[in-house]
């Protein structure tokens, strides 16, 4: 039952009752702030001691009307809540796919401020010729693209572009270990 303290070993404290101090009731109705002081009591004598307290007591019909309100309690400021290191989530209409939708509300945004490249992997990209929004898959091609267009195994024995095969080299090195590709 509720409120029924377990392993109550004490009588009931009203004098003259036999029955068990199950119940836990403050020696004072109104002293329900902090640890108070308490007495044991069995069912019947809880349930009189409940009744005799009354929540509106000394209050006047208007603030026992406002302390019965739903929205008692709900009409102090406060304050808005955090989006918990994120944008606010994107509407579920723009996304085919709920867990495309879910993620979709950690994602970066694009703009200016933010890449995901430093300023030496956005230059390894130009010189591949591909733009932030390359993968792993197409750094791939594009160094296969120019190393077979640079060296000079496959363009008749030209030293002249050894200077880009070495740019172009060394780009995808850098892009190949960048963190934006794990």
């Amino acid at each position: 039952m509720h409120g029924r303290v377990e392993g109550a070993r004490d009588r009931c404290a009203v004098p003259g009752c036999r029955a068990p101090g199950e119940f836990k009731a403050p020696l004072q109705p109104a002293n329900f702030d902090g640890p108070g002081s308490w007495r044991f009591l069995c069912l019947e004598h809880v349930r009189e001691h409940n009744s005799k307290y009354n929540f509106f007591e000394g209050m006047s019909p208007d603030e026992i009307t406002e302390a019965q309100s739903p929205i008692a309690g709900w009409d102090r400021a406060t304050r808005a809540f955090a989006h918990a290191g994120s944008d606010p989530a994107p509407s579920w209409s723009d996304f085919a796919d709920p867990l495309e939708a879910i993620s979709g509300r950690f994602r970066r945004k694009h703009n200016e401020d933010t890449t995901r490249f430093s300023r030496h992997e956005q230059r390894a990209l130009s010189i591949l010729g591909l733009g932030e929004d390359a993968d792993l898959k197409a750094v791939r091609s594009s160094y296969s693209k120019l190393v077979r267009r640079f060296h000079p195994d496959r363009n008749g024995g030209d030293r002249s572009h050894e200077g880009r095969l070495g740019e172009v080299i060394e780009a995808y090195q850098t892009l190949r270990k960048s963190a934006a590709f794990t």
